[in-house]
């Protein structure tokens, strides 16, 4: 039997997770609506799995690596509204496992739960979408060191990415920049680990998402 812990802010959420396991071989074993509650419950019952809704109201993305230091055996299962590649990023670093997104199928859900049980890595066909357009290297996030802080570039990181995203190649980055070619791929590279993306079209849905350029102003560099 797999024990399983939903971790959860919103009652008509926690009783329609309720519903979905009834007849499953997962055994709900507790209950928390707040990551006080969800690390006493993993101190008191030791879950082989966590279903967690980090984003909602009492919970933070911390309490996931929080939870790992009480018991590293717990698997975590992330069930949120849609996030961004660079979300998704933050989550996986601090420990999930496996994604799945609240309006995904009674199917996949019962599926991230128990193949993350089994040790694999499960993610919703939307969270693939995801994962796959923003250059997201899954495996290498896996064994990245977990780092609360937020997301912090440089003017000369923003100046690069806009660059980047608007089509220009290194050596025109270069150019522009007044910076040799060995800087700019350096500044690539440390720009790319930052964002936990692999390439060049994470880099331009980041760009664009933060407004740093516009959709119809870029073409991805033949770099």
């Amino acid at each position: 039997m797999l024990n399983l812990i939903l971790a959860e802010e919103n009652e008509l959420v926690r009783i329609g997770l309720r519903t979905i396991f009834k007849n499953s071989d997962v055994q709900i074993i507790g209950e928390a609506s707040n990551s006080r509650d969800l690390l006493s419950q993993i101190k008191s019952f030791k879950p082989d799995v966590v279903l967690i809704d980090y984003t909602g109201e009492g919970f933070t993305i911390d309490v996931i690596p929080k939870a790992l230091t009480i018991s590293s055996d717990i698997r975590f299962v992330a069930i949120t509204p849609m996030q961004t590649g660079q979300t998704l990023v933050h989550a996986l670093k601090s420990g999930v496992r496996s994604y799945v997104k609240k309006d995904c199928s009674i199917s996949e859900i019962l599926d991230s739960v128990n193949e993350t049980f089994l040790g694999k890595k499960f993610f919703c066909g939307q969270i693939l979408e995801t994962i796959h357009k923003e250059g997201i290297d899954v495996e290498e996030l896996s064994d990245s060191e977990f780092n609360c802080e937020p997301i912090v570039l440089s003017g000369r990181e923003i100046e690069v990415i806009t660059l980047i995203a608007e089509g220009y190649t290194n050596v025109e980055i270069s150019e522009k920049l007044f910076l040799s070619k060995h800087t700019v791929n350096t500044h690539r590279k440390n720009i790319m680990a930052k964002l936990g993306v692999k390439n060049t079209a994470g880099i331009v849905m980041y760009a664009v998402k933060e407004k740093h350029t516009t959709p119809n102003k870029y073409l991805f560099s033949t770099e």
